[in-house]
């Protein structure tokens, strides 16, 4: 294998390529990424970048030199347009095509948009420069609604009320943070953003962004209440980029679809948010748009593309930083799932939890409790029972 293309100057993408180099891999690496930034790091986006506590430059993976180490023809600010699987290359937005034996495919995802979003005022955080431009628009005092109450949703309510702003923080689930963790560790998110201060209105959909003259004006809510606004974050998900692989023959479900080795045609893998594999460990498909994940799986799959042939299947690890509140988590947290304290009390802000499904352990939470939470993660690796989980927690 002489020729290794990477499509993706993501974390993943990066975390590859320098995965391939560790291995031994000495032939032509190309990385490719549609932004004109080096590869960042996208967490402290909705944290430190948009607070201001970090220039944009720290959030730079590598510096000059370590990517210069590389030994990689790095084009930037240039998109892979189109795939030809059969001929072996990717087609990119500058009209020129690179030829490959081995392909990654780390083109993560883009957010949502809600309909009839093109007012001034209106914004998406998933680049730097999203960070950037929504910093800006903070600084002059507004009036802020962030639609969405997951992950990032809520780290940008919590920024925005830690300057001072005026924030409301709405979704049509009941409670926060819902679909991962459900509703008690959802109902203390929501208390958490209370007591500092937000305004939450949940439970009910968006209808539509108001605005006039061009500007928004609001956030028109299904039962008709209107929010007022003069910025909006639209933090309602996202969905895989996967626009350039259509027609590719690649099959594309929520993702490149991949088998247990991360590979979704011979010679061809997929890693980071992209990718939707079977993880073994749990018997199911999985895509996620976890940090972690990003540079495990990259780490994986360089080793495959090298021939390894060791199925991925990872205890997924995330987190989130609020306020002085820290979540963390390992595991899966599958709809139904029994929720029970291990540790501590929600009451005190400091505890771990557990979830177990089928009377195993399969994913574990700690709020506040760095250490402990570590130490839980075996509990998640064993399948372990209550019984086993509540002789760790006396």
């Amino acid at each position: 294998m002489n020729r290794i293309v990477i499509v993706g100057a993501s974390a993943a993408g990066l975390s590859a390529g320098e995965a391939l180099r560790r291995k031994g891999y000495d032939g032509k690496l190309t990385l490719i990424g549609d932004e004109p930034h080096a590869p960042y790091d996208r967490p402290p986006l909705s944290k430190q970048v948009l607070a201001g506590t970090w220039e944009p430059q720290r959030a730079a993976l590598r510096s000059e030199e370590q990517l210069a180490g590389l030994d990689a023809d790095v084009r930037l600010g240039r998109a892979a347009t189109g795939l030809d699987v059969t001929n072996r290359q990717v087609r990119l937005s500058d009209g020129d095509r690179l030829s490959f034996d081995g392909l990654v495919i780390a083109t993560g995802v883009t957010p949502r948009r809600l309909p009839h979003c093109d007012l001034a005022g209106a914004y998406v955080l998933r680049t730097l420069g999203d960070a950037l431009a929504l910093r800006a628009a903070l600084l002059a005092g507004p009036r802020v609604v962030v639609v969405g109450a997951g992950f990032l949703g809520t780290e940008v309510a919590a920024v925005a009320r830690s300057m001072g702003l005026e924030v409301t923080l709405t979704a049509p689930q009941p409670v926060p943070v819902r679909r991962p963790f459900g509703d008690r560790i959802g109902a203390l998110i929501a208390e958490l953003h209370r007591d500092q201060g937000t305004r939450l209105r949940c439970g009910v959909p968006v209808r539509r962004l108001s605005g006039a003259g061009g500007l928004v004006t609001g956030v028109e809510l299904a039962d008709g209440m209107l929010l007022p606004a003069d910025v909006v974050v639209m933090a309602v998900g996202s969905e895989p980029a996967t626009g350039w692989l259509d027609g590719s023959g690649l099959r594309l479900e929520d993702g490149v679809v991949c088998d247990k080795l991360c590979q979704a045609a011979p010679g061809i893998y997929a890693a980071g948010d992209v990718a939707s594999w079977y993880n073994p460990r749990y018997g199911t498909r999985m895509r996620l748009e976890h940090r972690m994940n990003a540079t495990e799986q990259a780490m994986a799959v360089a080793g495959n593309l090298l021939s390894d042939a060791i199925p991925f299947a990872p205890i997924p690890y995330f987190w989130t930083d609020q306020y002085d509140t820290k979540i963390q988590a390992y595991g899966f947290f599958p709809p139904g799932a029994e929720f029970r304290i291990l540790r501590g009390d929600p009451a005190d802000r400091c505890f771990t939890a557990a979830y177990a499904y089928n009377d195993k352990i399969v994913g574990v939470l700690g709020w506040n409790s760095p250490r402990e939470t570590r130490g839980l993660r075996r509990l998640v690796a064993e399948q372990a029972s209550w019984t086993a989980a509540a002789a760790t927690c006396p």
